[in-house]
């Protein structure tokens, strides 16, 4: 029973409601009932005979509803396939142990169903979604990094609980198990039990998730991260909004917990505890959200904004080009003065790559000069913005918006205060019909220059 819905109730008998889907949801304070068994016939009434409508998770073979009970509340109730739990004594002892669980991250299970060959769980219902759905479905709603910090540490104090009260066989953690109240507080999970030696890989593919905004599957979350830095893997979907040291300390918290077998797996206390830091953190954004004056807005307006401003806004790529060739690495200069030891020890046929890619930008071979530059890209520790300004524009004149959003955040994240970062972000964002989003982007770049 790895993936049921859990908790509540201790192992007391089962109170038989079999022609009655009337009980209470459990929703803490006091002693809880014991474990309701419900007929099959209730749970069909409940679910309006078992209606697709009402489906609210099938990510497995075990399907799970959303049914109103005879008094108006709402549950969650997981059908299992007929191949599972043939012998109703030893789904009876599994949903009662799972019924020990009891925790303020965890979701309560109400009852049961063993009727005939039926086998059904029955919990509160959790109105808000699923992790998976809000985190990867709704780009035009991006969770905020506190909230992403939030759910982390919420999973890991539930993890944490049922590792300590001796649950071990749970094995398939996913953001499709994380569920969100109605107040979109409290982050809680759907779960059997933990299995330390493979909970803290589980829970490091969640971490990606929360850190990339990527649905992955999980043999192939370490590559996602392997020799990446922060910047390369983070959702470019949160426009900068995020603390770049607590994003390190996720990145490296999921590299820990995705190491191979060989290497030690930090335990669920230390998960716990690095995760806690962040939650006492002020939410501090890599750069600041700025409240304009009317002077600032006005600056922003389509008669104010910079040639490349305008060009921007019209997504007039060949004018976005021109200005870029004729930027030059103007913009660059001090952080090549910054890294002049480094730039001098660097080996020549780098260089070369570069003007390479430099030349097949002015020239317009765009997929050339995508090659060069992440040739360039991938050998060097420091990049400068201008490099990640032509590869994101060489994107748009490819039609690849997203990875051109993404170079935009990169450029942004070498270089915070940079217009020209935040421009090309509004394009590509346009490009991927996030209007709001590049409308409120064009303005921070002509904020920005306002500044400058």
């Amino acid at each position: 029973m790895g993936c049921c819905y859990s908790l509540s109730s201790t192992v007391d008998p089962v109170q038989d409601h079999t022609t009655d889907a009337s009980s209470e949801p459990r929703n803490g304070g006091g002693e809880d009932p014991p474990l309701t068994k419900f007929s099959f016939s209730a749970l069909k009434t409940a679910t309006n005979h078992f209606s697709p409508e009402n489906i609210v998770s099938d990510q497995t073979s075990d399907v799970v509803f959303r049914g109103r009970l005879q008094n108006g509340g709402f549950v969650a109730i997981k059908r299992f396939n007929n191949m599972a739990w043939s012998d109703p004594k030893l789904f009876l002892e599994e949903a009662q142990r799972v019924g020990k669980l009891r925790h303020k991250r965890l979701v309560n299970l109400i009852g049961y169903c063993c009727d005939g060959d039926k086998r059904f769980l029955v919990a509160d219902f959790m109105a808000n979604d699923t992790l998976a759905k809000r985190l990867f479905q709704r780009k035009n709603q991006t969770m905020d990094w506190s909230i992403r910090l939030r759910v982390a540490y919420f999973v890991a104090e539930a993890l944490d609980y049922c590792n300590t009260a001796g649950f071990a066989s749970y094995n398939n953690l996913s953001a499709y198990k994380v569920l969100f109240d109605e107040e979109i507080n409290n982050d809680q999970i759907t779960t059997g039990s933990v299995n330390p030696e493979n909970v803290i890989y589980r829970f490091g593919t969640v971490l990606v998730n929360l850190l990339s905004g990527k649905q992955i599957p999980p043999s192939h979350a370490p590559e996602m991260i392997h020799r990446k830095n922060v910047f390369k893997l983070m959702d470019p979907y949160l426009k900068g909004k995020f603390s770049i040291d607590e994003a390190t300390v996720v990145y490296k918290l999921a590299s820990k917990c995705l190491k191979y077998e060989d290497q030690e797996s930090p335990n669920t206390k230390e998960i716990v505890a690095t995760l806690e830091t962040l939650q006492t953190r002020t939410e501090a954004p890599s750069h600041e959200v700025v409240e304009m004056t009317n002077q600032e807005k006005d600056a922003s307006s389509s008669s104010n904004l910079s040639p490349l401003g305008e060009a921007c806004l019209r997504m007039d790529l060949a004018s976005i080009h021109s200005i870029l060739v004729l930027a030059g690495y103007d913009d660059d200069k001090d952080i090549i003065e910054l890294s002049f030891e480094e730039w001098i020890q660097e080996v020549k046929e780098l260089q070369d790559v570069r003007r390479n890619g430099d030349r097949a930008f002015v020239e317009q071979d765009f997929k050339t000069a995508i090659a060069c530059y992440s040739q360039f890209v991938e050998e060097r520790s420091l990049v400068y913005p201008s490099v990640y300004a032509r590869r994101s524009l060489s994107y748009l004149f490819c039609d690849e918006p997203e990875k051109a959003l993404l170079d935009g955040m990169h450029a942004q994240g070498v270089f915070p205060d940079w217009p020209t970062a935040f421009y090309l972000q509004s394009v590509a964002l346009a490009k991927l019909d996030m209007n709001t989003d590049s409308a409120d982007t064009l303005k921070e770049a002509a904020l920005l220059e306002v500044k400058k």
